[in-house]
């Protein structure tokens, strides 16, 4: 910007108001996709504003209390256990992660990815949801119902982007319910089982390697 107007740069960037709301922008419409940049760069500046004002502590606990409370990561968890051990196959992960680190994990942790974790998730889940009560401030200010309302649009704005991509997958799709469910769920059978079957044969009679260890995969 000094360059193109000839001036010195703490000519171009003065302290102040004209810095966010003058300088900033000027410099954004000379980056590629000006306007999507500026729009990022006016959302920031609003956000950063709340902050500021006496009512953005409040607007942080309705973000912090719903959007990214863990009934959200729960549900996603919930998902993303089941979709690792019973969509993609905890016996097919368990075999990628042996070709990533060199020897194959405790055994107990293929289970885990079965049962025990989706199950912990879920019932974790629910208890939240047993023991949801309304949002409140430093233990005094209650907020309204329309605060509330927005609170929970704000977290089924990520819960609920996994359930409707599975009803558009499913929709769009040929076939009976039964044939779409089960071609969803099965992954491409071109997809590497093992890197090196004979090498990994070989190196399960040798002691563990370790993930400091260096393993080539050489010949295979």
């Amino acid at each position: 910007m000094a360059e193109e107007q000839g001036v010195l740069i703490s000519e171009v960037a003065e302290s102040g108001p004209g810095l966010a709301f003058i300088a900033y922008p000027r410099a954004v419409v000379m980056l590629p996709f000006s306007p999507l940049w500026a729009c990022f760069f006016f959302v920031m500046v609003v956000l950063l504003g709340l902050d500021s004002q006496f009512g953005g502590m409040y607007v942080f606990q309705l973000f912090d209390y719903y959007a990214a409370s863990g009934m959200c990561l729960l549900f996603v968890a919930i998902f993303e256990t089941l979709c690792i051990g019973w969509v993609y196959g905890a016996d097919r992960f368990y075999n990628n992660i042996e070709d990533m680190i060199g020897y194959r994990p405790w055994s107990v942790i293929k289970y885990c990815w079965l049962f025990i974790t989706p199950a912990v998730c879920l019932a974790t889940f629910l208890f939240s949801l047993i023991k949801y009560t309304p949002l409140t401030y430093n233990k005094k200010y209650v907020y309204p119902w329309w605060g509330d309302t927005i609170g929970w649009l704000l977290a089924l704005s990520s819960m609920i982007c996994i359930p409707l991509w599975i009803v558009y997958k499913l929709s769009t799709i040929k076939g009976s319910l039964r044939e779409r469910f089960h071609q969803l769920t099965c992954p491409d059978e071109d997809l590497p089982q093992k890197m090196c079957p004979a090498r990994d044969q070989e190196e399960r009679n040798q002691p563990p390697r370790f993930p400091l260890l260096e393993r080539t995969w050489e010949g295979c």
